[in-house]
């Protein structure tokens, strides 16, 4: 078994009469499906549809646990305290700091995390520190299986769900009422509007740093996130990804020739031209 002590996470609990009802007018995770068992992810957005809050959120009794980074904390309870209103809701931060992920044939403790389930990866996360491994390992896994950050991935603010997959995940609902943003998201997945998506991505050298651009035949198609080594997370414009790969034409991460590929378990393809983008 590996177990990743991740020092930066911290927790929320909202719990009360009216908590599963407050949230599933919110978010865009549906509690309804929500598991005793599940951990699934899930995003507080803009009214314009964007992502202002992530979150991992699982059943604790009859309440609710957030886990979110520690940048994100004290923001995220601004803000759910300013939805409160009169409802029968009390909010509150955890003081155990940080959260361990664990996965392999010994790991047994915890909550199941959606995000690795679809790549076919039982990983738990339980509260507190019970593991010593290298983070680098979890930084890999993430990569491999596609599982994008916000932060590291992607700017709060500046992406919508379906950027980062929230709509294969488990965190992103089109069946449950109304919540923030909801209008904007329901028409993207019924207009088959979404051109940018997380893509894994591997260089033929070691990747440059995050944050450099991503081109092909000397246009802008996205920007790399994550990186360990040769390997790589980043959201890209797949319509203009999959015209370059049609056409040949090299992708470029810096002055590093790199291939994209998108996670299998999201059963998304490049599209190879404009038309079938929009088809």
């Amino acid at each position: 078994m590996t177990a990743v002590f991740l020092e930066g996470r911290r927790l929320l609990h909202v719990i009360g009469a009216d908590a599963e009802s407050f949230l599933q007018n919110l978010i865009t995770t549906d509690l309804s499906a929500l598991g005793t068992d599940d951990a699934k992810p899930g995003a507080l957005l803009t009214p314009q549809g964007k992502i202002l809050f992530d979150f991992m959120i699982w059943r604790d009794g009859s309440g609710f646990v957030l886990e979110t980074d520690a940048e994100q904390q004290e923001g995220l309870l601004k803000r759910l305290t300013m939805y409160r209103l009169r409802a029968a809701v009390e909010l509150s931060v955890d003081e155990v700091e940080g959260v361990t992920v664990s996965w392999g044939d010994d790991a047994s403790e915890g909550r199941e995390d959606s995000r690795f389930a679809k790549a076919g990866i039982r990983l738990l996360r339980r509260v507190g520190q019970h593991g010593a491994d290298a983070e680098a390992l979890y930084e890999a896994l993430r990569i491999e299986c596609g599982v994008a950050l916000s932060g590291a991935d992607f700017a709060l603010s500046d992406a919508f769900p379906h950027d980062v997959l929230m709509d294969f995940n488990g965190g992103l609902s089109f069946r449950k009422g109304c919540y923030v943003g909801q209008e904007v998201v329901s028409r993207m997945q019924h207009r088959g509007t979404a051109r940018r998506r997380v893509v894994i991505v591997s260089g033929e050298n070691a990747l440059p740093v995050a944050g450099t651009e991503i081109s092909a035949g000397g246009k802008p198609i996205g920007t790399l996130g994550s990186v360990v080594g040769n390997h790589g997370l980043a959201i890209v414009r797949i319509d203009r990804a999959g015209e370059a790969m049609a056409a040949e034409t090299p992708i470029l991460i810096g002055d590093v020739k790199a291939s994209l590929a998108l996670p299998a378990w999201s059963g998304l393809a490049f599209p190879a031209s404009a038309d079938e983008a929009t088809a």
